[in-house]
């Protein structure tokens, strides 16, 4: 009995770690990323510190958001990360930040982010946004400038500029490296591709179609 209680309660433990799951919690003030320390195939769940000594006051500075990026692609927005990867002081802290900038009629396509929750900020315009629940159930609103909108962790979502003039938001996450999976991009641009036949089959379409739509998304 006593064992069966033991065995029971280290499920228990498990199931436990495994919804607490996320980014690493600080052991200390500080801990800057040290790119350069990056060699091997090891790799931690965050990047190692830099040595006290040489930790600089820029190494907690980024002024990659302050002008707009280039909207001029296929789908009309470009986001400019602020994350541990441009940002090494972020390291362990668990949070960061992007600027989303829109086309007239721009759109930021499906996507989900594994590893965080995201908040928007309307900074300019309005933005039709939505997401799916895993019952497949669609929450969608209009966002105007000054409001602010959530997309639950790991659930697909979008955001479209419904107006005619540039739009701006800021966007924010509770992971230092939050993970961006494009719908589209994911399934059409994979490398080693994704079996048309299989993508074929899901989308309930013929494989010229799908070859038609890879074209259109080559791996990066």
């Amino acid at each position: 009995m006593a064992c069966k209680l033991l065995s029971t309660f280290v499920v228990l433990l498990a199931l436990a770690a495994t919804s607490l799951a996320g980014d690493p919690d600080m052991l200390q003030d500080i801990c800057v990323a040290d790119y350069k320390s990056l060699e091997g195939p090891l790799r931690l769940n965050g990047f190692p510190c830099k040595r006290p000594e040489n930790v600089t006051v820029n190494d907690f500075f980024f002024d990659g958001l302050a002008n707009g990026g280039n909207t001029g692609n296929a789908v009309g927005s470009v986001v400019t990360a602020a994350n541990v990867e441009r940002l090494p002081g972020l390291n362990t802290l668990g949070v960061s930040i992007a600027r989303i900038d829109y086309a007239p009629w721009g759109l930021n396509p499906p996507h989900t982010h594994p590893r965080a929750t995201e908040i928007i900020f309307v900074l300019e315009g309005s933005l039709d946004v939505g997401f799916i629940t895993t019952a497949n159930k669609l929450f969608a609103r209009t966002v105007c400038k000054g409001e602010v909108f959530v997309f639950p962790r790991g659930l697909v979502h979008f955001q479209k500029n419904n107006g005619n003039s540039p739009a701006v938001a800021i966007a924010a996450f509770n992971s230092q490296l939050q993970g961006t999976q494009s719908i589209a991009d994911t399934l059409f641009g994979a490398s080693p591709p994704v079996p048309s036949d299989i993508l074929g089959q899901a989308f309930q379409i013929d494989g010229g179609l799908v070859e038609s739509i890879k074209g259109r998304f080559p791996p990066k």
